[in-house]
Order: structure tokens, then C-alpha cells, then sequence
């Protein structure tokens, strides 16, 4: 059982920039690919980036690629999300989630879910 609480979220204006933070419990952290997805209001929930267990590679929707980063540290248990140059369609809530593969990750099929961080953001 993995346990997942994201932080970070917040009002920031276009352009501007915040770092999401999500906490795991337990002691396999590093055996999981860890992945952020976010839901914006009305719309489905979607993929924004994964990792792999050691860190060594990562994927990123279209959407957020060369603005959003994700890394991790295995020896906190946390995995980040650094946004940058946000714009308002990135408003949504934002969640963490653990699995056990990019490929399943990368369709939404997270293992375990965090509850969401909102991260809006104005024009």
C-alpha cells in the first residue's frame, strides 16, 4: 500500500511558475514509476508526465513539454512536477499517482492515487 499526498498547488498569474511536491509512504518508493496527471473542470482527467523508478527517464504530454519538469528523490520519497511559464489552460487539479510501468502509466492507469493539489491560473 502506497500512500500519496500532493502539495504546492496555488494561484500563480500566466507566466509565472510553481513546484508541485507529492509525498509517498512506505519503503518501495523507488520500485514505482510515478506520474502527475491533472483533471480542469468539466474535462477528463489527463496525462501530464511520468518517471521511472531510477529517475533515469521521463515522458511528457504535448501539452507541457519543455515548460513542465519532473523529477524525483528517491531518498525523500517525493516526486516534483516544476511548472513553468504557466498559462491559464493549465488551470485544473493536479494529482500524483504510483504504477508500476510507463506504458500503463501513460494511459492513466495509476495503482495509487493521491487526492489533488488545485493549481489555477490567472490571465
Amino acid at each position: 500500500q502506497v500512500q500519496l499526498v500532493e502539495s504546492g498547488g496555488g494561484l500563480v498569474q500566466a507566466g509565472g511558475s510553481l513546484r508541485l511536491s507529492c509525498a509517498a509512504s512506505g519503503r518501495t518508493f523507488r520500485s514505482y514509476v510515478m506520474g502527475w496527471f491533472r483533471q480542469a473542470p468539466g474535462k477528463e482527467r489527463e496525462f501530464v508526465a511520468v518517471i521511472s523508478g531510477s529517475g533515469s527517464t521521463t515522458y511528457y504530454a504535448n501539452s507541457v513539454a519543455g515548460r513542465f519538469t519532473i523529477s524525483r528523490d528517491n531518498a525523500e520519497n517525493t516526486v516534483y512536477l516544476q511548472m513553468n511559464i504557466l498559462k491559464p489552460e493549465d488551470t485544473a487539479v493536479y494529482y500524483c499517482a504510483a504504477g508500476s510501468s510507463i506504458t500503463t502509466m501513460r494511459i492513466g492507469r495509476g495503482e495509487y492515487w493521491g487526492k489533488g493539489t488545485l493549481v489555477t491560473v490567472s490571465s
